[in-house]
């Protein structure tokens, strides 16, 4: 079982963090700050498995990770996940992060925080993989982002009215009333 998903930069600020057991705010932080420690000092040409740091569950548990660019992606696993298996899946999830965001950075994490979780949620929930069909992922993606533009266009429904009014142009339409002639009206009118 997948028991945490982390994701932070060369200088330890978390981008995405996901824990699949409860972990206070505070323990949570330190579990950030200790993987980052044990992630981050080593080369890029050793194996990317090691053991889990003492508070995310010692030797129980394996941190698996990768390394692209200017982020570490680290899943906190328990003994019966495949190793390779892992690394097959964060590659999976930096492909489909790569395809909907068009060469994804550190940016894209920060600024559509929420989109990340959706597409890790297709991936992974409470722990468990769903889904490593990339395709299968990147279709369910389109999907929400189609019910997305159509709620937009709801919602933006009574901006469009107000604008439609405003181009009405009504003080001049107001202007080109035409009214009839009151003295002569008033003639017209028999008591």
């Amino acid at each position: 079982m997948i028991k945490a998903i982390l994701v932070f930069n060369n200088h330890g600020k978390p981008r995405l963090s996901k824990f699949y057991q409860y972990y206070n705010e505070e323990v949570q932080q330190q579990i950030i700050k200790e993987t980052f420690q044990l992630v981050s000092k080593r080369d890029d040409n050793v194996c990317n498995f090691l053991e889990g740091g003492s508070l995310i569950g010692g030797s129980d548990y394996k941190l698996i990770y990768r390394h692209y660019a200017t982020l570490y992606f680290v899943f906190c696993v328990d003994s019966s996940e495949s190793e390779l298996g892992i690394l097959d899946l964060i590659q999976v999830f930096v492909e489909t992060l790569d395809k909907c965001f068009e060469n994804v950075c550190e940016l894209d994490l920060i600024f559509h925080v929420d989109k990340v979780h959706y597409i890790l949620n297709e991936l992974v929930m409470g722990g468990m993989v769903l889904e490593t069909n990339m395709t299968e992922i990147i279709t369910r993606i389109d999907d929400q982002n189609k019910l997305e533009k159509q709620e937009a266009g709801l919602a933006a429904a009574p901006a469009r009215a107000v604008s439609a009014v405003k181009n009405m142009n009504l003080p001049q339409q107001i202007k080109d009333i035409k009214l009839p002639d009151l003295p002569a009206a008033i003639k017209d009118l028999k008591f």
